[in-house]
C-alpha cells in the first residue's frame, strides 16, 4: 500500500476534472451496473506511463465532442479491493496498471492495456479514446 500523501496528488490530478473515485467492491458495481451510456473507468497507477501518457491522455479525450456519461477511477495499489472488483469486470484482459475501460450500458467495450498506453504519447491514448467514444456513442 501506498501512503495516502504520495497518491494524493495522482488521485486528485482525475478526480478534479470529474472521475469519481471509487474506493470499495459495492462502488465499482454501483457504477458499472447503473450507469446508461458510456463510463469511462480508469485503473490509476504510481508508474511513470501513467503519469506521462495515461492521465495526460485520458484528459485530453474529454475535449471531443462525444464524451462518456460518467467518469471514475480505481487506484491500483491502494484501493485493492476497488481494483480487484473492477478487473473481473474486464475480462478477458489480464490485470494491468494503469488501463482505461470504456463501458457502454454496463458491456465492456473498449479496453486499453499497459502495454497499449506505454508506447503512446496522451496525444494518441487520447485519439485512440476519441473514437471509440464517437464510435460507441453513436450506436
Amino acid at each position: 500500500m501506498y501512503p495516502p500523501e504520495l497518491v494524493e496528488p495522482m488521485k486528485e490530478d482525475l478526480t478534479s476534472v470529474g472521475f469519481k473515485s471509487l474506493i470499495t467492491p459495492e462502488d465499482v458495481d454501483e457504477v458499472i451496473n447503473n450507469t446508461k451510456g458510456m463510463l469511462l473507468l480508469v485503473v490509476n497507477s504510481v508508474c511513470g506511463c501513467a503519469a506521462g501518457n495515461m492521465r495526460p491522455g485520458v484528459k485530453l479525450s474529454l475535449n471531443g465532442d462525444v464524451q462518456p456519461n460518467e467518469l471514475a477511477t480505481v487506484f491500483a495499489g491502494v484501493d485493492r479491493e476497488a481494483t480487484e472488483q473492477a478487473r473481473k469486470y474486464f475480462l478477458p484482459y489480464p490485470p494491468s496498471s494503469p488501463s482505461i475501460a470504456l463501458f457502454k450500458d454496463g458491456k465492456l467495450v473498449h479496453f486499453l492495456e499497459r502495454h497499449h498506453i506505454e508506447g503512446a504519447t496522451a496525444e494518441m491514448i487520447a485519439e485512440n479514446l476519441k473514437e471509440a467514444y464517437k464510435h460507441f456513442g453513436n450506436e
